[in-house]
């Protein structure tokens, strides 16, 4: 096996943290913005983005919500009406108390004391207690039910540590609210949403995730039931990628979300609630990136397929230019993954290899040179990005079909490509998922016998209350989380590692993001 250059200076498996900082700076994906917490986010990222919320926002809608939007303020009032939310949430909250800035005596500005709001404004960290007002005065009948509301925004929650997408100050999300008439359909719908969660995570970010029910402790604040799909980074630890929270009443209680019943009569309504956010961004970094940048599933890729004339600011480039344009003109007429083939024809002065390694950075899914002699036999250099180098020569991995060939087999390609990170990210999980663990010793040794170690199955007696804490304290001082109990889980057998009490579920324990 030949040596091999990498298009990053640092590696994986040296220091994962570092590898991910490199990727998003190399793939030009965002940046630091200068305001703590806050991040740029560049137009390759942004683009990645936009296709991840134009798949999603289809499968929300095909489930019969109609999207809306919230303010970005919401009253101090709103949440003390919800103890157990604020709760969840005060230490995060960043609030705003003035309306107006005066210059000071130093002479910069400072908050006009005339200027202060009657009652402080919250910058939204969720929109329960917001959309809970606006179903209230919605909601009137059992006519009026199901509601189903979505909405994409922005929201501010004041992080003391972040990490670019994984966790920033404001970072911008998907959150989905629904009213129902009776627990059984409000269930029913937290499971719906949870599938729609778990289909968009496998099926167009290729990631391989676990849904399964939270524990107690890891309950949304205000929740009666949370359910997540976790995914597993390349280090072994997990990612939770999405929640779905069953509410009950405890929201339609606070808010009035009350309906009239056939029969006259005054109900609360069952509300649930749901969202994903751009940390699923930082979670296909993880999961598919290599140590030559991005890898990108080709669902989500802003662009496909790029074409790279290599030009030589002489009279024969358009002849070039003209023999690429009419390969991107038939891709982009083709069809893959169910949508026209996104193709780019880039013809921005520079090398063709530093232009290359640019976009193999970038994590574009097929990149293809053609040069004056591809032109003149016919062919051009197609490169796969999920399988770039040659491991014999240490050299990328050039195919070198004809231009009408490349133009038929492309979408086929990027087909075979999305299923193969699937599959890729799939069985990294089930290797690095360790079962039969039987006592709290070999927890312990399982997590400090490896760098990476990945997630272990356990089972549990389910505990609550006091007993419940002591096994997250437990888990704490490890710096361990319960990811959740994994839906189609084996039957258990046998004891709890915790407690020695019967075990009533299989849970997953790992180091989290």
């Amino acid at each position: 096996m030949a040596q091999i250059r990498h298009a990053l200076t640092t590696k994986r498996a040296d220091d994962f943290a570092a590898w991910y900082q490199e990727v998003i700076a190399a793939a030009e994906m965002a940046e630091e913005s200068g305001v703590r917490g806050c991040m740029v986010i560049r137009p390759w990222g942004w683009g990645i983005w936009e296709r991840m919320q134009r798949l999603l926002d289809d499968r929300i809608k095909a489930t019969g919500h109609d999207n809306a939007y919230f303010p970005l303020f919401i009253p101090l009032s709103n949440f003390e009406r919800e103890a157990e939310h604020v709760e969840g949430f005060a230490k995060e909250m960043a609030v705003v108390t003035h309306h107006r800035l005066i210059a000071g005596k130093d002479g910069g500005l400072v908050p006009d004391p005339e200027a202060k709001l009657e009652e402080p404004l919250v910058v939204r960290p969720t929109s329960e207690t917001i959309i809970g007002d606006a179903m209230a005065r919605w909601v009137q009948s059992w006519r009026d039910l199901p509601l189903k509301l979505n909405q994409w925004a922005n929201v501010v929650r004041w992080e003391m540590r972040t990490r670019m997408f994984l966790r920033t100050s404001e970072f911008l999300w998907q959150e989905g609210h629904t009213a129902h008439a009776d627990e059984a359909e409000a269930r029913e719908h937290t499971q719906t949403m949870l599938e729609v969660y778990r289909a968009f995570a496998d099926e167009d970010l290729a990631l391989g995730v676990v849904a399964g029910e939270k524990p107690e402790n890891e309950r949304f604040p205000g929740a009666v039931e949370t359910w997540s799909i976790e995914a597993m980074m390349q280090d072994g630890k997990a990612l939770q990628a999405g929640t779905s929270h069953y509410l009950g009443t405890n929201f339609s209680q606070a808010s009035g979300i009350k309906y009239q019943n056939r029969d006259g009569g005054e109900n609360l309504c069952h509300t649930t609630s749901w969202g994903v956010s751009t940390r699923m961004v930082g979670g296909v970094i993880m999961t598919h990136g290599d140590d030559d940048g991005l890898r990108l599933p080709p669902a989500i890729a802003p662009q496909q397929v790029v074409i790279l004339p290599m030009l030589r600011d002489k009279p024969e480039d358009e002849a070039l230019i003209s023999y690429c344009e009419g390969l991107r003109a038939t891709l982009a007429g083709q069809t893959a993954l169910g949508e026209k083939v996104r193709v780019l024809l880039d013809t921005k002065p520079g090398k063709a290899a530093a232009k290359r390694w640019d976009w193999v950075r970038k994590g574009a899914p097929v990149i293809i040179e053609v040069g004056g002699r591809d032109m003149e036999n016919g062919v051009v250099s197609l490169l796969r990005r999920d399988r770039l180098w040659d491991e014999a020569t240490g050299k990328p991995a050039f195919q070198t079909p004809t231009k009408d060939i490349a133009g038929q087999t492309v979408p086929d390609i990027l087909g075979d490509m999305q299923a193969a990170l699937l599959t890729q990210a799939a069985e990294r999980r089930e290797a690095n998922i360790t079962r039969g663990v039987g006592s709290w010793d070999e927890v312990v040794a399982f997590f400090t016998g490896s760098r990476y170690p990945g997630w272990i199955e356990v089972q549990w007696s389910k505990p609550t209350g006091d007993a419940l804490d002591q096994v997250v304290e437990k888990l704490k001082a490890h710096k361990l989380t319960i990811r959740n109990v994994p839906i189609g889980a084996a039957p258990v057998e046998g004891g709890c590692i915790f407690s020695g009490n019967p075990a009533v579920e299989r849970i997953l324990i790992g180091k989290a993001y």
